[in-house]
């Protein structure tokens, strides 16, 4: 049992509670001054195991704005972590220091995992290539501010759609809004995962899967841009393959509609052309500065409201059975009980949402 408010999914929150800290979001980007001491005396954890430059510093930023002060580490090599140190015991003790806990890990699943031990707050910056909530946050404010909404979108995905967490919690968030449609671009090899295709169908969105920009990018509100991540791939020739399928370019934005917007939450490689910056339709930088004001709101909406007292594990401990995600938390952090959510013939997961054919 964990008495935090956690952000580990976009669905540890309701979507009326995310609209509460997007309506903070915007009071504090129209009035930051307000806001500057109400996080003094706090401090917050950034743990991050892997590379990050917005997330990391706009949480850091964001601390700091509202205060308060920040501890940790933005490379694992620099802490006990590189003497064998097990992430239970990383996060038991960097939580005794700490009101919040920020953490990027490499690993599927691992912000659950640290939730389960941690004695204060835990926010999930990125957990491998399973989810990212609060770039979501970051883009629905995004959505808010250019188009005035957030339901009654067609919104197009591009790119790297299998392994792009920030695909997976955007998706997951604005099918929670009425008459949103998803157009998803990708080659067949970086598809979104049926996992979220079911959450897509679950909640009654439409979904149409395309190949190119050119047969998607009249149609949309907003084109989502995302790296194809080399990270990602365990083999670099798949990789080479696939890096430089999508660019989206000044040419083809001729064909997109006047107010349609182009966000991506960078960082960029090669797929938007640098001449595309000029176009008052690119929002990706303002995206990106959005990041911070809504991280001060997340802040302050965590530690100040009433904890709500919930298992974060509720399915069943199957001991003999291993989650077949070998990006899984579970296969490296070996104390962590593995317990699946039973659907039927199927097995989910509850760290990865990894599916189990019984």
């Amino acid at each position: 049992m964990n008495n935090f408010n956690n952000l580990v999914d976009m669905d540890d929150y309701t979507v009326p509670q995310w609209n509460e800290i997007i309506g903070l979001a915007e009071k504090i980007k129209a009035n930051p001054e307000e806001y500057s001491e109400k996080c003094r005396g706090k401090i917050m954890a950034t743990l991050f195991y892997e590379p990050s430059t917005r997330t990391q510093m706009s949480f850091q930023a964001a601390m700091i704005r509202l205060g308060g002060n920040i501890i940790g580490f933005d490379n694992p090599g620099n802490s006990s972590v590189a003497k064998g140190e097990n992430l239970k015991d990383t996060i038991k003790i960097v939580s005794t220091y700490s009101d919040i806990l920020v953490m990027r890990h490499t690993q599927e699943g691992s912000a659950k995992a640290a939730a389960l031990v941690a004695d204060c707050h835990v926010i999930n910056a990125g957990d491998g290539g399973h989810l990212h909530p609060t770039q979501t946050l970051t883009d629905l404010l995004t959505l808010k501010c250019e188009l005035g909404r957030l339901d009654n979108l067609t919104v197009g995905l591009c790119g790297d759609l299998k392994y792009g967490r920030t695909v997976h919690s955007l998706v997951k968030a604005l099918s929670c809004y009425p008459n949103n449609k998803f157009v998803l671009i990708s080659t067949p090899d970086l598809a979104l995962p049926s996992y979220i295709k079911d959450v897509i169908r679950a909640r009654g969105s439409e979904f149409t899967e395309v190949n190119t920009i050119d047969e998607a990018i009249k149609d949309l509100d907003m084109l989502y841009m995302t790296r194809i991540q080399r990270e990602r791939f365990a083999d670099d020739s798949e990789y080479e393959r696939q890096k430089d399928v999508y660019c989206l370019t000044k040419a083809k934005m001729q064909y997109a509609r006047k107010d349609m917007i182009v966000m991506h939450p960078l960082p960029r490689v090669n797929e938007i052309e640098v001449a595309v910056d000029d176009d008052p339709r690119a929002a990706y930088f303002r995206q990106a500065n959005n990041g911070m004001y809504v991280r001060m709101a997340l802040i302050l909406y965590t530690m100040t409201r009433e904890p709500k007292i919930k298992p974060l594990l509720v399915g069943e401990i199957h001991k003999d059975i291993a989650c077949t995600n070998p990006k899984c938390v579970t296969r490296t952090e070996e104390y962590l009980p593995h317990s699946f959510i039973n659907r039927g013939d199927i097995l989910v997961c509850e760290y990865c949402d990894e599916r189990i054919l019984l």
